[in-house]
């Protein structure tokens, strides 16, 4: 029987993985950047006031203005919140596909390690348009989320391209507009949200808490 790696034998509780798939492009320069590192604090610190969330909840961090990855996955209590820099431009489309292949990998692992998981998370946060071709990466997004593979979130920044934010997400899950640049309440539902999913039983359908933190456009 194949020795497992050593962070699952130590720690085998199922896993809840979020990737966030954070814009750093030049626009963030400023104040956006600098509220959005603060918001990845405050992620870390409400989850950690769970037990079993610290436990199963594994975090990734892919910037992108150019594309990198910042963290690779590690479960939140091991998350060293990264000191984010704007720089480049809005490659959104390269950045969906370098998350979904990282996405696929680390479930490969999982499985290798006979670890259980959650339904994957991606949560997108951008205030900007693409710089890129994005129309197949968004098709990726929308067949992924059909097959229930992970949930895809878009959330706009002031000044976000909302027009092809929708196109990008999930019909059944649209973009949100985050009221100004207050990072902290949309932070504290993710974690809400991850507690929830990780005291749930894999694979069963869950009641987000309600958004009070952003609005859809129209």
């Amino acid at each position: 029987m194949p020795v497992g790696l050593p962070e699952f034998v130590e720690n085998p509780e199922n896993r809840c993985p979020v990737i966030l798939l954070l814009d750093t492009s030049n626009s963030m320069a400023g104040e956006p950047i600098q509220e959005l590192s603060r918001g990845v604090e405050v992620f870390k610190r409400d989850t950690l006031t769970d037990s079993k969330a610290a436990l199963s909840v594994e975090v990734a961090i892919v910037a992108f203005g150019p594309v990198r990855l910042v963290q690779d996955f590690t479960t939140i209590d091991q998350l060293t919140p990264p000191e984010l820099v704007a720089d480049g431009l809005t490659p959104i489309g390269e950045a969906i596909d370098y998350s979904l292949a990282l996405l696929e990998a680390r479930k490969e692992t999982y499985k290798e390690n006979g670890i259980q998981y959650y339904r994957p998370w991606i949560f997108l946060i951008t205030d900007g348009a693409p710089t890129d071709v994005w129309q197949a990466a968004a098709e990726k997004i929308r067949a992924g989320e059909a097959a229930r593979k992970f949930c895809f979130f878009a959330v706009g920044v002031e000044g976000a391209d909302m027009k092809t934010l929708s196109q990008i997400a999930p019909a059944e899950r649209p973009p949100l507009l985050l009221k100004g640049l207050d990072f902290s309440p949309m932070f504290v539902w993710l974690s809400t949200s991850m507690k929830r999913v990780s005291s749930s039983k894999v694979g069963e359908a869950l009641a987000l808490p309600p958004v009070e933190w952003g609005q859809i456009t129209t």
